[in-house]
């Protein structure tokens, strides 16, 4: 949520502006440190003497209502100077000066960077709760928490019987300042950037429910006609000023609108995929520019001219010589692009939606016995899915060869031992000891793992510090 909650991963928020009382009630705003918020809202809806997880479970939630408030910016959304009410009709208790228990004090200490997500989704799940005795919901049981916590269920266990299999616990989220989401400067045809973007996304999903207005295509970043054709429509329907231009009023009900029809504030929001994340811009590339980023579009080009004659085929240096620059005039020539030899924002999109679009249409079948291609997002710790599971069976084979690294459960929960074992590949292999599986952690992971498959035999001394996975 870095200059606005634009199609970016979550982050936890410094403070939360409190309105004490019902959103149209005149009542005093109070804006206190996000875990204070925590800690005061667990401590005014639950009891201090329930089992550990159910009392962690609770706070997830808890968390996790609030972190969706802000990240849609639910109520800033519609005009309001405030995060979320103490109203407990709609939000959460929160009893202004109350006093803290200390066991809930501690478990919020420890866990107040922590929300949940749906698999693969990255935004705050809208974990709705209620006590499960005078009222009763869809979501969260706050006794019926308890009885699961006495029948042996964990903390995980817990949020699953409320909130479905598909649920991630996402882990140690940073902190830091958010600001409000709307640009500095009102978007208008010629504007580009990563604000264009989230508006071109958000329009077309807001168009299946309302189909008068046109679909962007194709959705890069850049104000073009298409564009402001759709932003006039959606003026029209929702009675702003059709002058195509999206200035803060239209901003807001543009995301108002899209929270509704996505339904980000119900149980099963759609969410943001991880692959929305990826597909940002990182930089501008050309000829001469080095490092990681180059290797990233090397390695995206390279694999799609195994499967593209038209695109000639580039080693993985990080290094954009003259090669790589032809290689990207074909993929532009390829996609309809302006043909400049430069990486810029269109020209990475195309290119990592070239790439998934791949590997999506691959069968499982032609990964038996050989390792996967990078997902096109960094596998971090809290995500649950078949890439973490992957790197977790690559790790064990490896593992067998290494005892420096240890074995795992190959669950696809990226916990505390799946980043334990990261790091020790990583420090092996002399990569930055991040304990993230980035492009680089994945291709050297990958590339051993098929080594060793493969029978390659490990010359003695040439780990650590060798050349670990072909990197």
């Amino acid at each position: 949520m870095n200059n606005a909650q634009n199609i970016i991963t979550p982050v936890i928020p410094e403070t939360i502006t409190v309105h004490l009382g019902a959103p149209d009630q005149p009542a005093q705003n109070v804006t206190v440190p996000f875990p204070d918020y925590i800690k005061n809202v667990a401590s005014s809806e639950i009891y201090p003497t329930w089992p550990e997880s159910a009392l962690r479970a609770n706070i997830l939630a808890q968390i996790s209502f609030a972190l969706n408030r802000i990240y849609t910016e639910y109520y800033r959304s519609k005009g309001y100077d405030f995060d979320i009410t103490n109203s407990t009709a709609i939000d959460q208790s929160f009893i202004n000066g109350r006093d803290i228990f200390e066991n809930i004090s501690q478990i919020v200490d420890d866990i107040f960077n922590s929300y949940l997500s749906r698999q693969g989704n990255v935004e705050p799940l809208f974990a709705q709760y209620c006590n499960g005795t005078t009222t009763t919901c869809a979501g969260l049981s706050q006794w019926g928490s308890v009885e699961l916590a006495n029948q042996g269920l964990s903390t995980y266990e817990i949020l699953q019987n409320y909130f479905g299999d598909n649920i991630d616990i996402i882990s140690n989220a940073p902190v830091q300042n958010i600001p409000a989401s709307v640009p500095g400067r009102a978007l208008r045809l010629g504007s580009s950037g990563n604000d264009v973007q989230s508006i071109q996304i958000r329009l077309n999903r807001i168009s299946a429910n309302y189909p008068a207005i046109p679909k962007i295509n194709p959705v890069n970043s850049i104000f073009d006609k298409n564009t402001e054709d759709a932003v006039k429509e959606f003026q029209r329907i929702f009675n702003l000023t059709p002058d195509g231009i999206v200035g803060p009023a239209t901003w807001y009900k543009i995301k108002f609108i899209y929270n509704g029809v996505k339904r980000l504030s119900e149980l099963n929001s759609e969410g943001l995929t991880l692959e929305d994340v990826s597909r940002q811009y990182p930089e501008e590339l050309s000829e001469g520019s080095t490092g990681l980023g180059v290797r990233l579009v090397q390695y995206y080009l390279s694999y799609i001219s195994s499967y593209n004659n038209a695109i000639p085929p580039i080693n993985i240096d990080g290094i954009y010589g003259p090669l790589t620059t032809d290689a990207v005039r074909a993929f532009q020539t390829y996609v309809g692009l302006p043909v400049t030899g430069i990486v810029d924002e269109p020209t990475y999109i195309a290119l990592y939606d070239a790439y998934r679009g791949i590997i999506q249409s691959l069968p499982d079948s032609q990964f038996v016995g050989t390792a996967r291609p990078y997902p096109g997002f960094a596998v971090t710790l809290g995500q649950r899915n078949q890439y973490v599971r992957a790197i977790q069976e690559y790790l064990n084979l490896i593992s067998e060869t290494f005892p420096q690294i240890p074995s795992l459960n190959a669950d696809g929960i990226f916990g505390n031992a799946t980043l334990n074992a990261v790091e020790a590949y990583q420090n092996l292999a002399g990569l930055p000891v991040t304990g993230i599986v980035d492009f680089d952690t994945w291709q050297s992971i990958a590339s051993l793992y098929d080594d060793l498959v493969k029978g390659s035999v490990v010359n003695e001394g040439q780990y650590p510090g060798g050349n670990v996975g072909g990197q």
